[in-house]
């Protein structure tokens, strides 16, 4: 019998300056090869940008465009036989904060220019004001998710 305990529960860290725990989770999705300091550049150079922009606290726009980005409801691909069905489920509000982050990042990766704090901040200002790349995904998301509302018994 295994004598392993319950898995422990992750506390996510906080961010240095901030101490706000959505910091520390966008620096880590916008991490890449393992160069966390620049991340942690990219991203407080683009809250820059947003206090210098909007003058209000940056924080307060990041939670609004992540608030406004995050995914109620989704699809999931279920295949029966030879059918495939994209089948509405509700998403969990922690998911739903992983997708748009996933989503914010995709966005802003995909605007034109080469200064990643300033393609951050302005797809999070976009998205604060409920436009962008980002909210554009979500809709989409949700339009599928209601038009296969017919297929909800399949879960």
């Amino acid at each position: 019998m295994p004598r392993r305990g319950t898995a422990k529960k992750k506390t996510a860290k906080s961010d240095p300056i901030y101490r706000n725990r959505l910091v520390n989770m966008l620096v880590n999705r916008i991490l890449k090869h393992g160069k966390k300091s620049l991340a942690y550049q990219i991203l407080y150079r683009a809250l820059k940008k947003i206090q210098q922009k909007t003058e209000k606290n940056p924080l307060l726009v990041l939670r609004q465009a992540i608030r406004r980005i995050t995914p109620k409801i989704g699809v999931k691909v279920k295949r029966k036989r030879r059918s495939t069905r994209q089948v509405p489920i509700e998403i969990k509000p922690l998911q739903g904060k992983v997708l748009a982050i996933r989503w914010l990042l995709a966005a802003s990766r995909k605007r034109t220019g080469r200064n990643m704090a300033f393609k951050l901040s302005s797809e999070l200002v976009d998205a604060a004001k409920g436009r962008g790349g980002a909210i554009r995904k979500k809709e989409e998301t949700h339009r599928m998710a209601e038009a296969n509302r017919a297929l909800a018994h399949f879960r």
